[in-house]
Formats: C-alpha cells, structure tokens, sequence
C-alpha cells in the first residue's frame, strides 16, 4: 500500500514540478525588458549593461562548462576546432547577437512591445525553414503567420497612439525584430549540434563565448570609467544574468525533462502578458485594449502554429 501511495504521490508531483520549473523560465525570461528599462532610468548605455550582464552570468556558464567537460570521460568525445567553431557561432547570434539588438530596441520602445515582437521567434523559424530548407507552408501555418504579424501591427499601432516619436518606435521595432530573426538562426542551428555535443557544452560554451564579445565590445566602445555605475545598475545587471538568464535557461531544461516540449511551449506563451502587466505596474506602461488584443492575437498564431507542427 505505501509503495502505491509512493508512485501516486511521484505521478502527481513531477507534472506539477515540471508546470513550476515552466512558468519560472517564462517570468524569468519575461522580466529582462523590466530590468533594463529600469537600469535605462540611471543614465547606463547598452553597451556596458549587457557587458555587465553577461559578466555576472559568466562564472556560472564557466562551472556549468566545466562540468560538463568532465562528462567526456563519461562518453562525450572531446570539442574539436570545428565544435568550437559552432559554439562560437551560435554564441554570436543566441546570447550576444539578439541581446545587444534587443537591448539597443528597448531604448525607443515600450518593454510590452518589445516581448510582443520577440515572442514570434518561432514564426520565423518557419518562414526561414521554408526558405532555406525546402519545408513546405500549409494553410493552417499561413493562417497562423497572418494572424500573429496583424497582432504585431495592433500592438505597434497602440504604441503609435500613446508615444509621440513615430520614427523611434519604429526604429525600436525594427531592432527587436532584427533580435527576433537572430534567436531564430540560433535555434536552426542549435539543432544541428546539440544532439552531439549536449544541452550544457552548448548552452555553456555559447554562454561563454557570447560573455567574451560582449566584454570585447565594451572594452573597445566605452573608457573603464563607465563601469562607475549607480549600485542599482549593477544589481539590474545581476538579476539579469541570474534571474533572468541562468535561471530560466536552467528551469527550461528541467520543465522539458520533466512533462516535454508542448506544455512548455504552452506555458512560455504567458511570457508576453508578463511583461505587459509588469511593465504597466513598474514602469508605469500604458496598456490598452489595442495593445492586449495585439498580444492575445499573437500569442494564438504562434500557439496555432505549434500545435500545427506536433501534429504533422
């Protein structure tokens, strides 16, 4: 009787582990347009916050490598030149690459905005799939695009309505966008080595790598002197590394493990309302019925979108 108890008790805590571990990694996620709208009050430049992001995050990444470098006596070949090669390259465009745009966007446009037009990455995927790998668009996924890219165009239109400079919402826009495109690149490629290599060499030497050119730039752009930044900045600067990047990289991983990819897709599309609900408490956001229908309509093109693909 106790061992029945036992796995009963085992078959309904890990499901809801797995929704916990879910729903951290999207409020994490969710909360970097936050912190950085909120360090942009202090005066601090893209540059040196993402350089300081990453900085605060680099320890981590660098035992998390270490790790799993260790693994290799375990079965993992060693990294050759050329796997140092595509962890460089999906660095470049998943942790430096699509940060730095994102960041530099998030100084013209609305922290809501900015997670509305990141969040379909996955439309892009499809598109470029499709352009790149001969995989074809059904009806139900040129249904799906039309409906998230209208929602897109609502939700700007509402940013339109409330902000007097037109040209840097869309210049915003377009570097978010331009943030979106690169995730997506990353994720194209990140399948193509992270079956070999293993979640945490890739996510830890693209980690790694990225930290590196973030560093680089700001040594080149910015004087030391610009480190010399408010307390408040530097504690942006850390929840960013560990709560919004550490932490939710980590819960993602644990989330799949655990209950798989299609409730965690299912929780990340809590992501955009997040960050429109805590941008309109702590930064004092407007939000309208334009904006929340852009997202709803959004967040049901992409959701419309995943469902269309575990099925084919």
């Amino acid at each position: 009787m106790s061992t029945c108890q036992t796995a009963t008790a085992d078959t309904h805590t890990l499901p809801l582990a797995g929704l916990v571990f879910a729903l951290l990694a999207a409020v994490g996620f969710s909360f970097k347009a936050i912190f950085v709208k909120l360090a942009y009050r202090h005066g601090v430049d893209a540059e040196t916050l993402l350089a300081l992001r990453l900085a605060y995050s680099l320890p981590v990444f660098a035992v998390m490598g270490w790790r799993a470098r260790a693994t290799t006596r375990n079965g993992k070949a060693p990294l050759d030149r050329r796997d140092y090669a595509w962890l460089a390259l999906l660095g470049l465009l998943g942790y430096y690459l699509a940060s730095y745009l994102d960041f530099l966007g998030l100084d013209y446009i609305s922290a809501g905005l900015e997670r509305v037009i990141l969040f379909i990455y996955p439309t892009i995927v499809v598109v470029l799939s499709a352009l790149f790998l001969g995989k074809p668009l059904t009806g139900r996924v040129m249904a799906a695009l039309i409906l998230t890219y209208f929602g897109v165009a609502i939700a700007v239109a509402h940013d339109f309505s409330v902000a007097g400079n037109t040209d840097a919402i869309v210049l915003g826009s377009a570097l978010v966008f331009g943030s979106a495109v690169s995730y997506a690149l990353y994720l194209m490629l990140n399948g193509q080595v992270v079956g070999r290599l293993g979640t945490s060499r890739v996510t830890a030497g693209g980690s790694i790598f990225a930290a590196v050119l973030a560093i680089g730039q700001f040594i080149l752009m910015r004087p030391l002197a610009a480190l010399d930044q408010p307390l408040e900045v530097h504690l942006y600067a850390l929840a960013m590394g560990l709560f919004c990047l550490v932490m939710p990289v980590w819960c993602l991983s644990e989330a799949i493990r655990r209950i798989g990819a299609g409730p965690v897709a299912l929780m990340g599309s809590f992501g955009p309302i997040i960050t429109l609900a805590f941008g309109w408490v702590l930064l004092t956001e407007p939000m309208g019925v334009a904006q929340l229908t852009g997202a709803a309509l959004v967040i049901g093109g992409v959701t419309i979108m995943a469902k269309g693909k575990r099925r084919a």
